[in-house]
């Protein structure tokens, strides 16, 4: 990164309109930047810095003509040289050779451009801008903020740049006060859309580029304010009366005395960005309901009863109704019937979500509510991670609002207590196969099973009345067969019209077997299990096998690949019985290529499982194979993403291959994209013989945990894997599954639980000689004593782990716990040290070819590097770590990234851009959880102070010494003196 002349704020990518063939050889002109010319691909030369002085004041005269005098007067003002009359015939004859005499024609003594209207950048951002100002106007805040965007997009830089000339001195200022313009409306609208935790960082750089400017730090106030950072936002308005007293003696404006005073009320309107219509194509206003089916029959009571109690919602009470009764029986038919006729009572929008309740794993209530919170239009950054506090802003979401929640498959009232809106104008509608009797206020509905009269109906809608007419006694047979469940009609139906040789008899006579186990399955839930069986009966072996076996498999849903790996099929084979399986309603596709069960259907598969199979083991075999294929797939990815590293060498060698990559992009998108199923595998066979396979697969996996994502899933798989292997008495797996354990723990700063498993696996390691563990481990050891500042433990533990990777010739490994040991170098003040140790595990990562693990590397050397004073070449570093963490989806390294060349920019005297990327570190979080949280809003308070903002950087201080002290960090001796009076005199 080379020298960094001023704040940096988001800028939309450069507009580039859009050319065909005939504008190949169209004449366009910049001046929102470089004054450029280009004619098709071909950029014109400009010409001296006077002649493009002349350009600029014909280009800005919209077509008209300048007379020579006014030429001489806009590029050289009172002191012309004596020739000036025959230096602008001469510039401007150059520029009609360069431009053409179509384009630059005399005219009275003067000269003119003549152009298309769209042959300016200027002029297209002042149209796009007037666009902007009618969409507002229109209550289209969305368009006026698209408009806005490629508005400020078309400026490369500063205006005119580097043009000579008073003209163009005064030209400069004008488009820099209207781009400021610009941008303060784009903020405005960026606010009232909600987007106040983005807006932050960009805000806080352009109040240090412009600290008088009243606008920009009302702005900044208001999107700290939503942020949830009162402190800092009443902090902001008294540095500003400070400031402008001392540069001006004047006090703050009017606006920013109100809006000081609707911060300290706790002013809620203010807290909530502006009501607004939105759009119907805006993701703030979610459509999320399922399909409603075209063939709905019957439960014309429950339609109105459920339909007026939705409908009370609109006045003032919040609608709460709850579906209950057996699998099959048509909960979720209803349920979204009714919520598509009562969509007209709610016209900010429909959330429908799937809480698989009747699974081995109901949804999480914050998994759910992320969701929920990303569907309103609240962006990633500004979600909490607490159920709690994600409970809290879902309902302050939802205020004000008319939006029905449709909560299908329901475990419990304690699974759907926090998705419940709780203000008036919302409706909740639950699906459940219990009644929630504690679930307060709730309106509860019990749904039975068809009447004869409406099963009738239904079949025959689906198989055709033509068909029906005449067999209505075989007809009812049928659905007396299928017990009058809806489920059980509806397959049955679609079975025999899409079979048009057969009759209704036929289907009658095929379902007339079942009719004792039907008799003997009446009761409860085992009259889905009957219904079911109706389906399944009539597989053909091939297909029943496949649907038994996949049934087995954990995983939210299982992809072609792993499904294939499963049965011990070809995937051709194998797709070709999942499609039949569709087909038949037993099997859903989830997505092309994936597949996945109903959770009731799930559950009946396994008893056939159990009931089928002949073959002894068969199950475990399978499960095997699944765990086989994951495994040598994860273990690939690893191998590809660490050329080299030794790890992947001591795994279980899987006795069935898995997928094979070259692209490393497509590698860590299986990873990603399997990590649900691929956690729920390893997680099932815990308690099996497949555990060492298993905690393997784990160790595989090791991204997920690093990452940050999938890291709760992550963290209960390893614990179900330790806990296992040490009830089995597996000293290797309890130790690989314990050192696992332990990065999960770092990334997110439960350092005390991250040192307890590392050490426990340091202490196994050494009895069964695992090199696994024995690397590892001391090298979280390592960094969890750098962050508790114990650095000579920490130098012990990270010469132990360079040793051990030395002694597995483990490169990768060595050239990791060389970075790691040079940032304990570094805060132990042995700079020259710690920049030669990142150095040598860079050539390491370099050498060897490994981007991600480069970008390690290249994150210690730039704080070496930052350390010894070296700014320049240190941001060189963390901008290309930066660049790498942020195409592998390494969210928390890029946070942590940008932490670092915040510390780098605040080292060489740049607190503006120390304070815009601290503010970004916030926004996209660190690792090191809490603890390093409070390290970023220590590094903003100093940037912030250097920027004359003292009451910020307090406040940022204050919080920080609130986590420190909460945390037991010694780092809070530090904040309190920058708190103490005399840091601040």
């Amino acid at each position: 990164m080379g020298r960094d002349d001023g704040p940096r704020v988001r800028v939309p990518e450069q507009r580039t309109p859009e050319r065909g063939p005939a504008d190949e050889a169209v004449l366009r002109f910049s001046v929102l930047g470089p004054v450029r010319a280009r004619r098709g691909g071909e950029t014109l030369a400009p010409g001296s810095p006077q002649q493009r002085a002349l350009l600029t004041a014909l280009l800005l005269r919209g077509g008209h003509t300048a007379t020579a005098a006014e030429l001489i007067d806009a590029i050289w003002g009172d002191e012309p040289p004596s020739q000036a009359l025959a230096a602008v015939r001469t510039y401007a004859s150059r520029l009609r050779k360069s431009l053409g005499t179509d384009t630059l024609a005399s005219d009275s003594g003067g000269y003119a451009i003549r152009t298309g209207p769209d042959a300016l950048d200027l002029t297209v951002a002042q149209e796009l801008a007037a666009g902007a100002e009618k969409a507002r106007a229109a209550g289209d805040r969305n368009e006026a903020r698209a408009l806005l965007n490629e508005a400020l997009g078309l400026w490369d830089g500063e205006a005119l740049a580097s043009v000579p000339g008073p003209y163009a001195e005064y030209q400069r200022t004008r488009l820099e006060e209207w781009r400021l313009q610009l941008t303060e409306t784009r903020l405005d609208l960026d606010l009232e859309a909600g987007c106040h935790a983005e807006a932050v960082s960009e805000l806080t750089a352009l109040t240090a580029a412009h600290p008088l400017r009243e606008r920009l730090r009302e702005l900044l106030m208001v999107a700290l304010y939503r942020s949830g950072r009162q402190a800092e936002a009443l902090a902001v308005y008294a540095d500003t009366r400070r400031l402008l007293a001392e540069e001006l003696g004047v006090d703050p404006c009017a606006e920013l005395g109100r809006l000081q005073q609707r911060i300290l009320r706790a002013d809620e309107e203010l807290a909530r960005p502006a009501d607004e219509p939105a759009p119907a194509a805006a993701p703030v206003r979610p459509a999320q309901l399922p399909a409603t089916v075209p063939d709905f029959t019957g439960r014309v009571s429950f339609v109105h009863e459920l339909s007026d109690r939705l409908a009370s919602a609109e006045g003032s009470v919040m609608a709460v109704s709850a579906l209950a009764g057996i699998g099959g029986v048509g909960k979720t038919t209803l349920a979204v019937h009714v919520a598509h006729q009562a969509r007209k009572h709610f016209p900010d929008g429909q959330l429908y979500v799937d809480l698989q309740g009747a699974g081995a794993r109901a949804a999480e209530p914050e998994t759910v509510l992320g969701a929920f919170l990303r569907a309103l239009g609240t962006s990633d950054s500004a979600i909490p991670d607490t159920l709690d506090e994600r409970a809290a802003l879902y309902r302050s979401t939802l205020d004000g609002r008319r939006v029905l929640i449709l909560l299908d498959n329901a475990h419990d009232a304690a699974q759907i207590r926090p998705l419940l809106p709780g203000t008036e104008g919302c409706a909740a509608l639950v699906t459940s196969r219990v009644r929630m009797v504690d679930l307060a206020g709730a309106h509860l509905v019990d749904l039975d099973v068809m009447s004869p009269e409406e099963a009738l109906l239904l079949f025959t809608r689906i198989v055709g009345e033509e068909r029906i007419t005449s067999e209505r006694e075989a007809a009812l047979d049928v659905v007396a067969a299928c017990g009058f469940l809806p489920l059980a009609i509806r397959i049955a139906a679609s079975r025999l019209a899409s079979r048009r040789t057969w009759t209704v008899s036929v289907l009658a006579a095929k379902l007339a077997d079942e009719r004792r186990r039907l008799d003997e399955l009446q009761a409860g839930d085992l009259a889905v299990k009957a219904t079911f069986e109706l389906g399944y009966g009539q597989l053909e072996p091939a297909q029943a096998r496949a649907f038994r076996l996949l049934g087995l498999a954990d995983g939210p849903d299982i992809s072609l690949a792993a499904a294939a790996a499963l049965l011990d099929l070809d995937p051709h084979t194998a797709e070709d019985l999942l499609e039949a399986l569709v087909d038949t309603s037993l099997v859903e596709s989830a997505a092309p290529g994936r597949y996945r069960y109903h959770d009731l259907v799930r559950l009946y598969a396994r008893s056939c499982a159990e009931r089928d199979e002949q073959a002894p083991g068969e199950r475990e075999e399978a499960l095997s194979r699944l765990l086989d294929f994951y495994l040598a797939t994860a273990a690939g990815v690893y191998a590809l993403e660490r050329p080299g590293d030794r790890a992947v060498a001591h795994l279980v060698s899987p006795d069935r291959p898995g997928l094979e990559f070259t692209d490393g992009h497509e590698a860590v998108d299986w990873l990603y994209g399997e990590a649900n199923a691929l956690l729920a595998c390893a997680h099932q066979c815990a308690s099996s013989g497949m555990l060492r396979r298993a905690v393997d697969l784990l160790c595989a996996a090791k991204d997920l945990a690093e990452s940050g994502a999938n890291s709760r899933q992550y963290e209960t798989t390893g614990t179900a894997l330790r806990d296992a292997a040490r009830a089995a008495r597996d000293p290797r797996s309890e130790a690989r599954a314990r050192a696992s354990l332990s990065t999960v723990y770092l990334v997110s700063g439960r350092f005390a639980l991250a040192d307890e498993e590392a050490m426990h696996a340091m202490e196994l390691a050494r009895a069964s000689e695992d090199p696994i563990p024995a690397c590892w481990a001391p090298n979280d050891r390592g960094i969890i004593a750098f962050y508790q500042g114990r650095h000579t433990d920490g130098e012990k533990f990270l010469q132990a782990a360079i040793d051990n990777y030395r002694a597995d010739r483990n490169l990768v490994g060595e050239a990791s716990a060389l970075c790691n040991l040079s940032r304990i170098h570094v805060d132990m003040g042995r700079v020259a040290s710690a920049v030669e140790l990142a150095q040598q595990g860079t050539a390491i990562f370099d050498g060897m070819g490994l981007s991600l693990r480069t970008a390690n590397g290249r994150f210690a050397l730039g704080i070496a590097l930052t350390r010894a004073g070296r700014s320049a070449d240190a941001l060189e570093q963390l901008a290309e770590a930066l660049r790498v963490f942020q195409g592998n989806r390494q969210r928390l390294w890029e946070g942590s990234t940008h932490f670092r060349i915040a510390e780098a920019h605040l080292a060489a005297m740049r607190p503006a851009q120390a304070a815009q990327h601290a503010e970004q570190a916030l926004a996209l979080r660190v690792i090191g959880g809490e603890w390093m949280r409070g390290n970023v809003l220590t590094t903003l308070g100093r940037a912030l102070r250097h920027l004359g903002q003292i009451d910020r950087a307090r406040a940022c201080w204050h919080e920080a010494l609130s986590i420190y002290e909460q945390t037991g960090a010694a780092e809070a001796d530090e904040v309190r003196g920058l708190l103490a009076p005399a840091a601040a005199a």
